[in-house]
């Protein structure tokens, strides 16, 4: 992989929205993004308070779908 990541997206489609999303997780919790999209640089802290965040939403999301009998 050229991105260095060996995580394989269940949906490869969504892979610019998962991106955008993380970004938008980040800036709801107060992390500041690398500008030039390396995370490498990033605390473990700082990444998983952004990986949780995500994961929060995607559960909030997934309940709301259920509701809705989706």
């Amino acid at each position: 992989m050229s991105n260095g990541s060996r995580n394989q997206k269940a949906v490869p489609e969504a892979k610019n929205a998962l991106r955008q999303f993380k970004y938008e997780s980040a800036d709801e919790i107060g992390v500041n993004v690398p500008q030039d999209g390396y995370w490498g640089d990033m605390t473990s802290r700082e990444c998983g308070s952004v990986g949780g965040q995500m994961v929060k939403k995607l559960i909030e999301m997934a309940e709301h779908q259920l509701i809705q009998g989706r």
